[in-house]
């Protein structure tokens, strides 16, 4: 594994939980539930503004955190490759 993956991943875990906590800034829950009340947060809102089945709530916002995920690897690798000045 290049050194430009593993920052791609350790940037995406950072922002994911960067993600996750301010989604639960302010709730009284514990730290281990902050995914899942983030994610269901977010299939709450989903669902909620348009009205779509539950089943199809969840699977975007599933979808929403996945991109995200890939968003901030991509980043993270990139940001890797430019400092370090490598292609």
């Amino acid at each position: 594994m290049t050194n430009r993956k593993i920052a791609g991943i350790i940037t995406a875990i950072i922002g994911l939980c960067a993600i996750i906590a301010f989604f639960n800034d302010g709730m009284n829950t514990p730290l281990l539930s902050w995914p899942l009340e983030a994610y269901l947060g977010v299939a709450f809102t989903i669902g909620w503004l348009t009205n779509l089945p539950t089943f199809l709530a969840y699977l975007i916002a599933a979808l929403i955190f996945v991109l995200i995920a890939v968003a901030l690897y991509k980043l993270g690798s990139w940001l890797y490759g430019v400092v370090f000045k490598r292609s």
